[in-house]
């Protein structure tokens, strides 16, 4: 290794073999009876959505103080038990419900203060924290070695998409050691290095695109859509599937306060994230309704998508933001040199990796709302409904189709993709 010694990468949870997965597997269950009650209830979750008893389920649980967790793997284990109870709970229903009870505010707020996250169903919850390996010498990029420890629909759909992000996850986190090289290289201006190693860079990014088309292999389209996104989603702009306010986190004794929260999304993925950063990829996409005459934040949306990151993920992608100088060395390169074409190449693996992304969402969500639900059980009154209902009244296939954050989807996408791609430069 010959990046900067005196960065340490504990201090951002970031591992050399697991990139921003923990160290070793997450739990699988809480082991203090104490909280049983929430693991009870998680463990059935799918018979309880399926039956419509999840909400009183979760109004009958005692409120469980917070003091009793120990250690990292707890608090997170606890996290991704009470995001999974919140929006069962919130969509669990034939309408959504907009006040979530003290059992599940009360402790929830405590835990995602305590992990710098939202109280809601994060990416860190779905999936950097939420796998399960049949032994301690599993290949982690290996999708078919994995397995979920908690799900809302019991389907091996819900856990095939899962788990080709933690396995994504996985590789793409041994590419993070070559970008700090690649980094340093630039530092000591050393141009055959730099150039050799974004050659590798492309090649990792090519095997991650390898990885994400493995979704088709046991994810069926109507599954995902109908069965699985509606718990997905959040509670911010989600007007049209009847949250107007969000929701209410009633914490007891009349306190509480209104929140609203996008959706998991993997957006917030910091791998992801790591990889425009490393590269100067800069997106100005807002992944909200077009607003005329309004001036775009810079960064926009995928910048908001930070604060759903854990804290020591989000500081790690501030301090490459500091510290990447891939781009900038590039340019001081001429067009058509080693370094300058290794750079090129790096950023259009990116935009290829992101042209599989929009194909799979044009399937899995575009087309797949337009598919027939997989049963013939009614299916809830949320997202999935009113993001079809609303894609009715527009003209194109795409329009009005929103992401679980309530982002204007393709477009958003497609801009994403375009930005990526325009990072690259091929004259002087």
């Amino acid at each position: 290794m010959r990046y900067t010694p005196e960065l340490s990468l504990d201090d951002y949870n970031v591992s050399l073999q697991n990139g921003f997965l923990p160290h070793s597997p997450p739990l699988k269950v809480l082991a203090n009876p104490y909280y049983w009650p929430w693991e009870h209830i998680v463990r059935d979750l799918p018979a309880h959505i399926q039956f419509r008893t999840i909400r009183q389920a979760v109004e009958e649980l005692p409120v469980l103080a917070t003091d009793q967790l120990q250690g990292e793997p707890e608090w997170r284990r606890a996290y991704l038990l009470l995001a999974y109870l919140t929006h069962a709970y919130i969509w669990g229903g034939e309408t959504p419900k907009d006040v979530l009870p003290p059992a599940i505010s009360a402790p929830f707020l405590e835990v995602s203060n305590h992990l710098e996250l939202p109280p809601c169903a994060t990416y860190a919850a779905l999936n950097l924290w939420n796998y399960s390996i049949p032994h301690p010498n599993a290949d982690l990029t290996n999708p078919d070695l994995l397995s979920v420890t908690a799900s809302f629909t019991g389907t091996k759909d819900e856990e095939w998409f899962l788990m080709i992000s933690v396995a994504m996850e996985a590789k793409g986190g041994q590419l993070i050691a070559l970008m700090l090289d690649i980094i340093h290289a630039a530092t000591l201006d050393d141009s055959s290095r730099v150039s050799d190693l974004l050659l590798q860079f492309s090649e990792g990014l090519k095997e991650l695109r390898k990885l994400l088309e493995r979704m088709y292999e046991h994810n069926r389209p109507p599954v995902f859509y109908h069965q699985l996104r509606p718990f997905l989603a959040g509670s911010k702009n989600m007007a049209a599937a009847g949250l107007p306010n969000g929701v209410f986190y009633d914490v007891g004794e009349g306190k509480g306060k209104w929140h609203q929260y996008s959706g998991g999304s993997n957006a917030q993925s910091s791998l992801i994230q790591t990889f425009d950063i490393f590269l100067g990829v800069e997106h100005t996409a807002t992944g909200g309704m077009k607003s005329h005459g309004a001036t775009q934040a810079k960064n926009g949306f995928m910048q908001e998508m930070r604060n759903y990151m854990p804290g020591p993920h989000r500081r790690f992608l501030e301090m490459l933001s500091h510290t990447s100088n891939v781009r900038a060395y590039a340019l001081t390169h001429k067009a058509d040199s080693p370094v300058r074409d290794a750079f090129n190449a790096a950023v259009m693996s990116l935009g290829v990796f992101r042209d599989s992304h929009i194909q799979i969402v044009t399937r899995y969500i575009i087309l797949a709302a337009k598919s027939k639900p997989p049963t013939t059980d009614a299916t809830q009154i949320n997202l999935a409904t009113s993001t079809t209902t609303h894609m009715k009244k527009k003209d194109g296939v795409s329009g009005g189709i929103h992401g679980t954050g309530g982002t204007d989807l393709i477009p958003f996408l497609r801009q994403t993709r375009d930005e990526t791609k325009a990072t690259a430069s091929y004259v002087d």
